[in-house]
């Protein structure tokens, strides 16, 4: 636990004061076109380290995921900082298999980033439904214990419970 310095003593930091170390406030929204467009091609660059002329679809493709991802991030966050004050019973379910399938387009419709997405991989001159194509479903199984046990996370993710999922990967 890290404490601040008062007159040659440690002190244990405030409640205000952990808030702000791990605050999210000051993450950039991506719910524009131009903040997408901006968002994935530093992704292009920055992560991936291609520029357009030797960039592949599936390069393509984890900038779409990256600049997604990045909005999800302030959640997570603020779920973790959540459960740190709060500190919660939580669920741990497990299961050999979880069928999650794909992800990307899902998460871009309930993160409210569709049509921003779109737009903007229109834009770039990109096709979105072909970026999306390049997703491989996630091999946790196929079956209808995975599929039951990706629908039970998903309700408790529904109801706010602190619930996590293992398997076997």
């Amino acid at each position: 636990r890290r404490s601040r310095q008062g007159g040659g003593m440690a002190v244990p930091l405030t409640d205000g004061e952990r808030r702000k170390q791990i605050s999210v406030r000051g993450i950039a929204g991506l719910g524009d076109v131009a903040e997408v467009r901006k968002s994935f091609n530093r992704h292009l660059h920055f992560t991936l380290v291609k520029d357009r002329n030797v960039a592949t679809p599936r390069d393509y493709y984890f900038a779409l995921a990256h600049t997604v991802r990045d909005h999800l991030v302030g959640r997570w966050i603020r779920t973790q900082q959540h459960y740190y004050e709060r500190d919660p019973k939580r669920i741990y379910y497990l299961s050999l298999e979880f069928y999650m399938g794909r992800t990307l387009q899902n998460t871009m419709v309930n993160l409210g980033l569709q049509n921003a997405c779109d737009e903007a991989i229109y834009q770039l001159g990109l096709d979105v439904e072909e970026l999306e194509e390049i997703e491989e479903d996630a091999g946790l199984g196929n079956g209808g214990l995975g599929r039951l046990a990706a629908c039970f996370l998903d309700s408790m993710a529904t109801l706010g419970l602190a619930a996590y999922g293992y398997g076997i990967r």
